[in-house]
C-alpha cells in the first residue's frame, strides 16, 4: 500500500484520490484554501468519455443524476440567424448515456462526498511550497510549517501548479487564449413564455457580429449560457460591477438576431469574466515520485469540452497505473502513466484550440468568416462522426494495469 500525497481538492484531485483508493492505496489530499469549494465555479459538461471512466471508478450512477442531458448542440451565424449544422455531442454509451451538463458544484460535491464516504482525508488551508525526495519516500511542505511524509506526490493543483514547477522549473507558462469566459443560468418563469427557440438538451451556439455565445434550456425551465468575448487590451470586464457587466454584454449581443440580449438582461448573477488559457505541451509530466494530472499536466481550452473528462480519465490511468505496486516501482508506473496520457492529452488540448479559432473574430475577419463559415461546416456536417470518435469514444481498461493498454 502506497502513501499518496494529492495535492489540489479539485475535479482532478478528487477523482485520484478516489482512484488511488480503488487501487488499494491510502490517498491524503491537501488543499490550499481553507474550505471546501461547493457553490463555487461556473458549470461543465461532462462528454461520454468522462461517464465511461466515472463507470470505472462505480461513480457513473451518481453523476447521471447531475445536471441535464445535453446530446445535441446546433450552430449559427447570430448575424443573420443563418442555420450551419448540427452535431452530436460525442453520442451515446450503450446504457443510453450521453453528455451532461451541470455546475462545477454539483459534479465538486459528489466526488467529496464519495472520497468521504470511502474514508479518503482532505486537509484544507494548506499551501504546498516544496517536496524532498529521498529513497525512503517523499516529504511534502507547507506554508504553515507542517509537514508531511509519504511515498509519492500527486499535483492536482490547477493551472499555476506548484507541483509542476518541482517537476521542472523550466516549465512553460500557461498559453493565453485571447478569450473571456462568462455566463450564468436564467430561473425557469423569467423569460417571456414562448421565447427560447430551442428544445430542451440542445445547446444553441452562435457566432455573433461582436461575441460567441451559447444558450440551452433544461428540463425545469432554465436557460443556461455561456459567452467568450475577445480579450482586448483596451478594456478589463472582470473590473465591472454586475450592473455594469450586464450592460457591457447586452451590447456585445445586441446587434445579433438572437434572444441574447433579452437572456443577459434576464440574468441576476452574471459569472465574472475570465481569462482563458491551455497548454499545448510540457516537457514531462513526472519526475522520480511526483506526478501531475488534469490541468497542471494539460490544460485545455473550454472549447474542447473535455477539462473535467480528461481529468477524470487522467485519475482513472494513474490508479490503474499503480494498481498493487510497492515503492519501489512508483518512478517507472508514473512514466509509463505519462507515457499513455501524454499524446492523447496534447492531441485533445491542439484540438480545443482549433475549436476556439472560429471565435477569435474581429470586425474584418468577421465579415469575412460569415460567408464562408457556412460552407465550412457544410464539409465538416458530411464527415463521418467517427472523426471524433477517438476523442469520445476513449476507454481505459482498469484490468489490463501495467500493460500499457487501454
Amino acid at each position: 500500500m502506497l502513501n499518496c500525497i494529492v495535492i489540489g481538492a479539485g475535479i482532478a484531485g478528487l477523482s485520484s484520490g478516489i482512484a488511488l483508493h480503488k487501487a488499494g492505496h491510502r490517498p491524503v489530499i491537501f488543499e490550499a484554501y481553507g474550505a471546501p469549494s461547493d457553490g463555487i465555479g461556473g458549470f461543465l459538461t461532462v462528454a461520454v468519455n468522462g461517464f465511461d471512466a466515472l463507470d470505472t471508478l462505480g461513480l457513473k450512477g451518481a453523476a447521471a443524476h447531475l445536471g441535464f442531458s445535453t446530446p445535441l448542440m446546433s450552430m449559427y451565424l447570430g448575424s443573420n440567424g443563418k442555420h450551419l449544422t448540427d452535431f452530436d455531442y460525442g453520442g451515446t454509451l450503450p446504457d443510453g448515456t450521453t453528455a451532461r451538463t451541470m455546475t462545477r458544484s454539483e459534479l465538486y460535491g459528489m466526488l467529496r462526498e464519495e472520497a468521504s464516504r470511502r474514508g479518503i482525508r482532505i486537509v484544507y488551508n494548506k499551501r504546498l511550497t516544496t517536496v524532498e525526495e529521498s529513497h525512503r519516500g517523499v516529504r511534502a511542505d507547507f506554508h504553515d510549517g507542517t509537514t508531511e511524509h509519504g511515498d509519492m506526490v500527486v499535483g492536482a493543483d490547477g493551472l499555476h501548479s506548484r507541483v509542476r514547477k518541482l517537476i521542472d522549473p523550466t516549465s512553460p507558462a500557461p498559453r493565453i487564449i485571447p478569450l473571456l469566459n462568462t455566463g450564468g443560468i436564467v430561473p425557469a418563469g423569467v423569460l417571456t413564455p414562448g421565447l427560447m427557440d430551442v428544445e430542451s438538451g440542445r445547446m444553441k451556439m452562435l457566432f455573433g457580429k461582436r461575441c460567441f455565445y451559447c444558450y440551452m434550456q433544461d428540463p425545469e425551465g432554465r436557460t443556461w449560457w455561456f459567452a467568450n468575448p475577445l480579450q482586448r487590451s483596451s478594456e478589463d470586464p472582470s473590473t465591472l460591477d454586475s450592473t455594469a457587466r450586464k450592460a457591457w454584454l447586452t451590447k456585445l449581443v445586441a446587434g445579433d438576431r438572437t434572444i441574447m440580449a433579452a437572456i443577459v438582461t434576464a440574468t441576476n448573477d452574471i459569472i465574472r469574466p475570465y481569462t482563458t488559457s491551455d497548454f499545448p505541451s510540457i516537457p514531462r509530466w513526472q519526475r522520480g515520485r511526483l506526478v501531475l494530472v488534469g490541468d497542471a499536466a494539460h490544460a485545455a481550452s473550454p472549447s474542447s469540452g473535455q477539462g473535467a473528462s480528461m481529468a477524470i480519465e487522467d485519475a482513472v490511468t494513474l490508479g490503474r497505473s499503480l494498481q498493487g505496486l510497492q515503492p519501489d516501482s512508483i518512478s517507472g508506473a508514473l512514466a509509463r502513466y505519462e507515457n499513455e496520457r501524454k499524446t492523447r492529452a496534447e492531441a485533445v488540448v491542439e484540438w480545443g484550440r482549433r475549436n476556439a479559432a472560429p471565435k477569435i473574430r474581429g470586425q474584418f475577419k468577421r465579415v469575412f468568416e460569415d460567408l464562408v463559415l457556412p460552407v465550412v461546416f457544410r464539409g465538416i456536417a458530411r464527415k463521418s462522426e467517427d472523426n471524433f470518435e477517438w476523442v469520445y469514444g476513449h476507454h481505459i481498461e482498469w484490468d489490463a494495469a501495467n500493460s500499457g493498454v487501454s
